[in-house]
């Protein structure tokens, strides 16, 4: 699967990971090598939410980009290089997705783009 920024006919990153379980969004990038981060994670949410949506970057090693996304995959909110072990980050407004990055994938992306991931 690759990440593609419709609005602007861009690929964004050519790997995508769902979390789709509880065990995979509860663990996300902690512990993870920055090496081996070459991908999007994407967490697909039970429905929209600011306090559900909201994330931390404990024992995440490396600074990772944040890409929110509300029902319909347009972009609500975007944070560049958030720094490891940030305590807590939350969206400025409710989001259905959210997606990790590789730190500098979230450039270019715009509030009201629509994404897309396709297998």
């Amino acid at each position: 699967m690759a990440l593609f920024n419709k609005t602007k006919k861009t690929q964004i990153i050519g790997n995508v990971r769902i979390a789709g379980n509880f065990f995979s969004q509860l663990k996300g990038l902690m512990f993870e090598s920055k090496k081996k981060f070459d991908y999007a994670l994407v967490f697909p949410l039970p429905y929209e939410s600011k306090s559900g949506a909201s994330i931390h970057c404990f024992f995440v090693f490396f600074p990772i980009d944040i890409v929110f996304l509300g029902k319909n995959r347009r972009v609500v909110d975007v944070k560049e290089s958030i720094a490891p072990f940030t305590p807590l980050y939350v969206p400025k407004k409710p989001a259905k997705f959210f997606v990790e990055l590789p730190a500098g994938k979230a450039k270019g992306i715009s509030v009201g783009d629509e994404l897309e991931w396709s297998a």
